[in-house]
């Protein structure tokens, strides 16, 4: 055979081992992203929601959700609907930190977090998050879980659906006026 002929098929036969073994090195990188919530809207009693000193409850009763001590606004069905439908596909991304005093770097501390308790039917807390804002990337947030340091970078930012303000999540009762004489 050509010399030239043999050194070509010996780099083909490299190339193609090195791709092999690439390729198949590559197989044992997994994604390790997990959801960061799994509920649903007929295991839960009540959703609280603090923001610094501002704090709101949202209770069920029977299958209407109602905002606690507010007689006056009836619960918007597409906030309510909204907040699950993002709650469910929120992914955890990395893990930025397990260490307590770095907390207030990623604001998820106890002061300056937004903290969300997930209650059932049997008043127990099921989970219990504290998200802060990411100060580079506002898409997305990081959250604590269950009193636990380990700080999460998360893949959306619920942080704009987690508002303690009553009327982000109801809107003013119409009025019945009987003008009917």
């Amino acid at each position: 055979m050509n010399k030239k002929l043999i050194i070509s098929l010996s780099i083909l036969c490299v190339v193609i081992a090195v791709y092999l073994l690439n390729s198949h090195s590559q197989k044992t990188y997994n994604s390790s992203s997990k959801n960061l919530m799994n509920i649903t809207e007929k295991g839960l009693k009540k959703i609280i929601i603090q923001s610094g000193q501002d704090a709101l409850e949202l209770i069920k009763e029977d299958s209407v959700w109602n905002i606690a001590g507010n007689d006056t606004l009836k619960i918007k069905e597409q906030v309510i609907n909204r907040f699950f439908d993002i709650a469910s596909k929120i992914e955890i991304q990395n893990t930025m930190t397990s260490k307590k005093e770095k907390w207030s770097k990623y604001n998820v501390d106890d002061s300056s977090g937004v903290h969300l308790a997930l209650i059932d039917m049997d008043d127990k807390t099921i989970d219990y998050y504290v998200f802060g804002r990411s100060k580079t990337d506002f898409a997305r947030c990081y959250a604590r879980i269950n009193q636990e340091n380990e700080v999460y970078l998360l893949s959306e930012n619920i942080i704009y659906n987690l508002q303690s303000n009553p009327t982000f999540w109801g809107e003013v009762l119409p009025q019945n006026n009987d003008l009917d004489l």
